[in-house]
């Protein structure tokens, strides 16, 4: 009896994506090779790393371990966590591939849903009788089994945010029900801003509010595979996107990685009833909402972390480049941005070392600090970022184009060419080609601002909810009436 599933290799991982049957489209038209397409392609090699460094002895510890639902080895974004170790692991293990990848690599959205649902599953079949919880389970083993990645979807198009789902004048606002049969139900609607949807084999659904009795056909959670009848997604635009078409690869910044995201849609999607987890028991989406965005706030204590150490170190590299590396105000800030990046980690940590078992036995981190990590990552990136252009300079946006410093076109008086002006007098000290400044500085004009920007900046501010849903969760779990107590118990105020 074997003790190990199956752990794809990155090859696996890439072939078993172009035998699905994946509607894509993409700049008005429909992709039939997505997979070898330029521009979605580095977003596929970011989910591939996740499958190399499974396969790295070196990581063995961190990227695999053993699942509690067959005791096979699995990869580690397939796991039910059983302990604050786990979650530890879980951090730590984003943070070194977001050092790998400097971008996004997916798989993330997928672990955190599987966690949120597996716990949230078990307490609606305990009110209800339902077979949720088993049904989960049983979907879950066939994804350790297979290392299939799976793409968590909770945001909803929304519509009118003043209005609940069954307010909405086009109720395909939030995904729905539109027919309950003996054998499934079929549901229609879209999910917004997916991140590695179109690279993932099946994908998990949920709501993305707590909703009331009137909204009970808005309340529903199920599992479909990726090119599902009825489903297909178009992908989403990033900024300097189109690089990635010309001939010049150090202007893409991180030629080999990127970010993805898509609107994902459904259109009348057949689910069969093995495959739902939630259907209408709308007083526990509050409960699957809220776990969920507590997992994945806790993971951005990892995986930004992770790119950010990159950007520390390509800071430190245009300033050695630069020749500044020595100046004072040059340490001084790049000892800011380690304090920040460092400071994103502890948070990570720390909602880890304080996480506790549910009712259904995985584990789940503490609510606060998870929210307090992400509240800061809607800060902390930006000052890095910040930073990093003071370091780099303006010629981080100014510089010529690849072909320039490639052309054999004569400009000058004396036949210099483009080349020849732009490697001159883009010259830095000695030892430094003019190539390698032009490599850290197109690197830094992409996380700061170009696609990179999406799966750090941008991301780091609406990923897992903007700003003001983890205030309100925030105050929820603050406990201002404990802390009221504590200060009458200190100065003497009796009831």
């Amino acid at each position: 009896m074997t003790t190990t599933a199956k752990l794809m290799t990155p090859k696996e991982y890439i072939e078993s994506l172009r035998k699905m049957n994946t509607r894509v489209y993409m700049f008005g038209k429909k992709i039939d090779n997505w997979v070898d397409d330029p521009i979605i392609r580095p977003s596929i090699n970011c989910v591939a790393m996740t499958y190399a460094m499974a396969q790295d002895p070196q990581h063995k510890d961190l990227m695999t371990v053993k699942s509690s639902l067959t005791g096979h080895t699995i990869n580690r974004f397939t796991h039910l966590h059983q302990s604050s170790e786990d979650l530890i692991y879980k951090i730590k293990m984003l943070r070194l591939l977001g050092q790998k990848t400097a971008s996004c690599f997916q798989r993330c959205v997928g672990m955190d849903a599987f966690n949120a649902v597996f716990s949230t599953t078990f307490e609606v079949d305990q009110a209800h009788g339902t077979d949720y919880h088993e049904n989960f389970k049983k979907f879950l083993t066939m994804v350790q089994d297979n290392d299939f990645t799976v793409d968590g979807a909770m945001t909803d198009a929304k519509g009118d945010r003043s209005k609940a789902p069954h307010e909405q004048s086009d109720p395909d606002m939030y995904l729905r029900v539109v027919e309950r049969r003996e054998d499934g139900i079929v549901v229609s609607g879209a999910k917004c801003h997916q991140t590695g949807s179109i690279n993932s084999h099946w994908h998990i659904f949920m709501p993305t509010i707590a909703m009331s009795e009137a909204d009970k056909d808005w309340a529903i959670s199920f599992a479909c595979p990726s090119d599902a009848e009825g489903m297909y997604m178009i992908y989403g635009r990033q900024s300097c996107d189109t690089r990635k078409l010309e001939d010049a690869a150090i202007d893409v910044g991180n030629v080999k990685f990127c970010g993805q995201e898509a609107l994902v849609i459904l259109d009348h999607v057949f689910i069969p009833n093995e495959n739902i987890f939630l259907n209408g028991e709308h007083e526990f989406t509050g409960m699957m909402v809220e776990r969920f965005a507590g997992y994945h706030r806790q993971s951005y204590g990892g995986c930004k972390v992770g790119v950010g150490d990159v950007i520390i170190g390509a800071t430190a590299l245009a300033a050695e480049y630069n020749g500044v590396e020595k100046a004072s105000a040059v340490k001084d800030k790049l000892i800011e941005m380690t304090h920040l990046n460092e400071t994103l980690y502890s948070c990570g940590i720390a909602c880890s070392c304080e996480g506790c078992a549910t009712k259904a036995g995985n584990y789940q981190i503490d609510l606060l600090l998870a929210n307090v990590c992400k509240q800061n990552v809607t800060r902390f990136p930006y000052e890095i970022v910040r930073l990093a252009e003071d370091i780099a300079g303006g010629l981080m946006v100014t510089m010529p184009s690849e072909k320039d410093f490639k052309s054999d076109l004569p400009v000058g008086r004396e036949g210099e060419t483009i080349s020849q002006i732009c490697n001159k007098y883009f010259a830095t000290r000695e030892g430094v080609s003019a190539e390698d400044r032009q490599r850290v500085m197109r690197f830094l004009e992409n996380i700061c601002l170009g696609a990179a920007a999406v799966g750090y900046r941008t991301e780091s501010l609406h990923g897992a909810g903007s700003p003001q849903a983890q205030r309100i969760m925030i105050a929820r779990q603050g406990n201002i009436q404990g802390k009221k107590q504590l200060a009458k118990n200190i100065v003497g105020i009796k009831e």
